[in-house]
């Protein structure tokens, strides 16, 4: 069995499609492509089902993949050993991470240690919901809240504080009014959020030790991901109150877009962790990315105002 059509079909299923896997391996959507149909030719089973908008395994494929991630994260382990004799470690390093992250905190410390490590390929994964590392064929994520399985061990990156903001569009408000006290949103049309799996998260608001937890309606319900973009641009279209991370809405609000309301009582909260396996030997591209992000953290601040980027 040819180990380039085994690493092609463990390609295509991971990535959900043959474009996205060229995108990540280097090969050509049509080289995959082939590699698969061979791959189930010798075998005599399909492994992937194939429409025009998706790829996923058939439960034959899903057996395979099992078996092949193990396989192929020693060989990947294997192969690693040699880092220690080169003068700079090499290989792909692959994050599975949300989408707030993706578009806030990841992207400055992603790009220095790019630059830094020229010889590590990055591959990252954007999903909101808590993923099993090893069956996502991940070696690393990036969640809020260090309580993680007992094998993993979570250390911080990015911001360490950050806020929720609140805020409307100036021609909103002078139609609808300003509220004074977060109460006043019950009468009000908020953008809300919907968590990947299905709950609306209420809006929390904190001052002077006074939590309150609110669940207003509106004409707008969102998923994470791309439709945050739809959430921010019906705010500043004045379509009502939107309720989301900081950094997210900075720009509008520095721009005037936007206008913060209620901000005494933002809510803090504490800033992401990556998360990885706790285990001895750490691809030298983990290893490298997590002494990286310490070194990272413990920085000293650049000059100017004396806090980090407050965004999620």
């Amino acid at each position: 069995m040819e180990m380039n059509d085994l690493a092609a079909f463990v390609s295509v299923a991971r990535a959900g499609g043959f474009r996205d896997a060229a995108r990540t391996s280097g090969v050509s959507a049509s080289a995959l492509s082939t590699a698969v149909r061979r791959l189930e030719t010798r075998l005599g089973v399909r492994l992937l089902h194939r429409t025009t908008r998706s790829v996923a395994p058939t439960e034959a494929g899903e057996r395979l993949l099992e078996r092949l991630m193990p396989a192929l994260a020693d060989m990947e382990a294997a192969l690693d050993v040699l880092n220690h004799f080169r003068d700079r470690p090499a290989g792909t390093l692959r994050l599975n991470v949300p989408a707030g992250v993706a578009r806030t905190v990841l992207p400055p410390i992603l790009f220095r240690f790019l630059k830094q490590y020229p010889d590590i390929r990055v591959e990252i994964t954007v999903e909101d919901s808590f993923v099993d590392l090893p069956s996502a064929g991940c070696d690393a994520g990036i969640r809020y809240d260090e309580r993680l399985e007992p094998n993993m061990i979570a250390t911080p990156i990015g911001p360490r504080v950050q806020r929720f903001a609140t805020a409307a569009s100036p021609a909103y408000l002078d139609v609808h009014g300003r509220p004074q006290h977060p109460r006043d949103l019950l009468e009000h049309a908020c953008l809300r959020g919907r968590f990947a799996g299905g709950a609306l998260p209420t809006w929390d608001f904190e001052r002077k030790g006074e939590l309150l937890r609110l669940d207003p309606s509106g004409p707008l319900v969102m998923r994470p991901g791309a439709a945050i973009d739809i959430a921010i641009g019906a705010a500043v279209a004045g379509l009502g109150v939107i309720h989301l991370y900081e950094d997210m809405l900075r720009p509008h609000l520095d721009s005037g877009a936007l206008e913060a309301i209620l901000e005494p009582w933002w809510q803090d909260f504490t800033g992401p962790f990556l998360y990885y396996a706790g285990r001895q030997h750490l691809p030298a591209p983990l290893r490298a990315f997590v002494d990286f992000v310490k070194a990272d953290l413990a920085a000293p601040l650049p000059s100017g105002p004396k806090t980090r980027l407050r965004d999620r």
